[in-house]
């Protein structure tokens, strides 16, 4: 793994369930706060990450998987309304 993929890996292991993240917020705790996008292509590319607490920065969910990550997200508690978090 390379810096940045060992750096964010480590993060989203570090996510707790019910522990929501944006993309860049996990990009910046990564040290990397300009690669917000890097992140979204990590996951994309790696299982057994927990790839459902991580959303953009308006709380919008992965576009083609919001009723994955809707389920995933409501079993630890999260709402969910219109592909979105609701705070």
């Amino acid at each position: 793994m390379t810096p940045f993929e060992t750096s964010v890996a480590r993060v989203l292991t570090e996510l707790r369930p019910g522990e929501i993240v944006t993309y860049g917020e996990v990009a910046a705790e990564a040290g990397f706060p300009s690669a917000y996008r890097a992140v979204g292509r990590f996951l994309r590319d790696n299982e057994g990450y927990p790839w459902w607490r991580v959303v953009t920065s308006k709380g919008r969910l992965v576009p083609g998987h919001e009723a994955e990550q809707t389920s995933q997200l409501q079993l630890e508690g999260i709402r969910v309304r219109n592909g979105r978090v609701v705070a």
